[in-house]
């Protein structure tokens, strides 16, 4: 008797959780999927695994269909366009430019223009958790503001996960939302324990940007450099 009691207390947890789960990714991929534009301020940190850190700040913009751009202002002024088509990174103080079409783009700020585009995680993740069922983020993490969720994502094109001793042996994106189902904070972790963590605050919904800001236009004297040939010089 008792075992079937605690059988059933069990089903209900996992049912819970998946119910818990579902609500969080509708809320973000509803908030995400009717918004025509978004304005946000965000910060972004840098660990390369091995004590070496960065960080910058500035503004992103998103718009439909699945564009965006990160206007960097410190410590250096930089750009990160996705234009739809092709995704660019240029930085006025080394005259060049990179330039790389959206799909074969190696960023991981790339994926993020789904949020104005489809808005599915589905697209995004083999797999999705949500992992502050108990209040926390989990063993690895900070305890979460109330009201905030914390989902774990393995991105579709990652077969690896972490090994037992909790070291990361394939990349994983962490997706921490508020209340209100607006994304707060975005960690990637990749092998190495290279670290890269956005956050993200004032957004701004459906407001008027202009056209202009999602296309580049190389400057008189910068130099174009694709990934794609570099690839190629390099195989």
């Amino acid at each position: 008797m008792l075992a079937a009691i605690l059988f059933v207390i069990s089903l209900l947890a996992a049912v819970a959780t998946g119910s818990d789960l579902n609500a969080v990714r509708r809320e973000l991929e509803s908030r995400y999927r009717g918004a025509r534009t978004l304005k946000a301020a965000f910060y972004e940190r840098y660990n390369d695994g091995t004590g070496g850190t960065a960080a910058e700040s500035g503004t992103v913009y998103f718009s439909r269909p699945g564009r965006m751009r990160w206007e960097y202002q410190s410590p250096q002024e930089k750009l990160f366009l996705v234009d739809g088509t092709n995704a660019w990174f240029y930085v006025p103080a080394d005259h060049t430019a990179s330039r790389a079409r959206m799909k074969e783009s190696s960023d991981w700020r790339t994926p993020l223009a789904l949020l104005v585009g489809k808005a599915d995680l589905s697209e995004l993740c083999r797999r999705l958790d949500l992992l502050n069922q108990d209040g926390k983020a989990g063993p690895d993490e900070r305890v979460l503001t109330p009201g905030d969720s914390l989902l774990r994502c393995i991105p579709r094109d990652n077969l690896g996960g972490n090994s037992p001793e909790g070291t990361v042996t394939a990349p994983y994106v962490l997706l921490e939302t508020d209340p209100q189902a607006q994304l707060v904070r975005v960690v990637i972790r990749e092998p190495g324990n290279v670290e890269t963590e956005f956050r993200f605050g004032n957004w701004e919904r459906n407001i008027p940007i202009p056209e202009v800001k999602f296309h580049f236009q190389p400057p008189p004297g910068v130099s174009v450099v694709d990934e794609e040939s570099l690839v190629n010089v390099m195989r």
